[in-house]
């Protein structure tokens, strides 16, 4: 592996064409990252889903008994 690593425990693999393709974080120097950047794809991923109102996710689950009205 080579390339310059812009923060402790993260590491750069780069191709013959000195381009970044993929990264190595190390999960015991920057756990905190990684779950940063796995909610961002999570989140990204879900972009277009349809929403729903705070208002209706405590009706429902109120309904169902999960919290009191």
């Amino acid at each position: 592996m080579t390339g310059n690593a812009v923060l402790k425990g993260v590491r750069f693999i780069v191709d013959e064409k000195g381009r970044r393709t993929s990264v190595v974080i190390d999960l015991k120097e920057n756990g905190d990252l990684w779950e940063d950047l796995y909610d961002r794809g999570l989140a990204r991923k879900r972009k277009d889903e349809p929403r729903e109102s705070l208002a209706s996710v405590k009706a429902r689950l109120a309904k169902a008994g999960k919290v009191s009205a």
